[in-house]
């Protein structure tokens, strides 16, 4: 399998193995390609991916991905969303390419939701115990 490794301007430099697995785009853009998550965390579990990277075209994929849950929370399709990239091994990226995840929230999808994204490490979500 082929080794890549990236900058983004002034961004760290990481290394992962290199292979697009998306397939089956549900938008496309100029920039940007949207999939459904083959490994959804939630139903409409959507990947924001840039077709360059460059911190233009990853803000443009965040702007996009705000703007669409923004819309599904609006006309009442999702109770919330988060939105997040991984960047890094340590972070959790397995992909060597940047994506945006753009996750919907439902009531009751889990126990306590206070922290949001702050769940990533266990035991750290909650801030209020």
């Amino acid at each position: 399998m082929t080794r890549i490794t990236v900058r983004i301007e002034n961004m760290e430099t990481f290394d992962l193995e290199s292979r697009w697995p998306w397939t089956d785009p549900i938008e496309e853009y100029a920039a940007v390609i949207v999939y459904l998550d083959k490994y959804p965390v939630s139903p409409g579990h959507r990947l924001y991916v840039p077709k360059s990277i460059t911190s233009q075209n990853i803000t443009e994929a965040f702007e996009m991905a705000f703007q669409y849950g923004k819309r599904k929370v609006d006309n009442g399709s999702w109770g919330a969303y988060n939105i997040g990239m991984n960047w890094g091994a340590a972070a959790g990226q397995t992909v060597g390419w940047p994506h945006i995840h753009l996750i919907p929230r439902f009531e009751g999808d889990v126990e306590d939701p206070v922290g949001g994204v702050r769940n990533v490490i266990p035991g750290k979500g909650n801030y209020r115990k």
